[in-house]
């Protein structure tokens, strides 16, 4: 009795380890659409203070496995941000031609990595601006 019991159990456990091991790793994977969203994107900018981007680097996971030397927050609603895909085009760092710069003056923080700052610990310097930002666009 206690065996049937087991293996009345025991087909089910299996199948929901067969979908969980197919599933999780598809989980795991971030679209680039995503990743901007959630390495650049930060509309409200009533949370800046001096520490805003040491807990934002780790907070968004920005910092897994080494110190990133430069990332921008964007304080702008995302709308605002895709537009700029339709505004001016200009040559990327990398010489595609997906990129596009703002005709405005955008709500940004740079998080610069302090001097002599190593990995595990990350420390930044916050710095508050207003300037055009260029954007890479693909799709939608």
């Amino acid at each position: 009795m206690a065996q049937e019991r087991f293996f009345i159990l025991f087909l089910p456990l299996v199948l929901v380890l067969l979908v969980l091991g197919y599933v999780q790793p598809s989980l795991a994977k971030e679209t680039q659409p995503e990743k901007f969203l959630r390495q650049h994107m930060d509309p409200d900018t009533s949370k800046v203070t001096a520490s805003y981007c040491n807990e934002m680097m780790k907070h968004r996971n920005i910092t897994p496995g080494n110190c990133k030397l430069l990332n921008t927050f964007i304080h702008e609603p995302l709308p605002d941000v895709q537009l700029i895909c339709f505004q001016g085009n200009v040559p990327c760092k990398n010489t595609k031609p997906n990129c596009h710069k703002s005709s405005s003056k955008m709500r940004i923080t740079d998080c610069r990595l302090k001097k002599g700052s190593k990995y595990p610990k990350c420390e930044y310097e916050t710095q508050q601006l207003r300037k055009s930002i260029i954007v890479a666009c693909e799709g939608n």
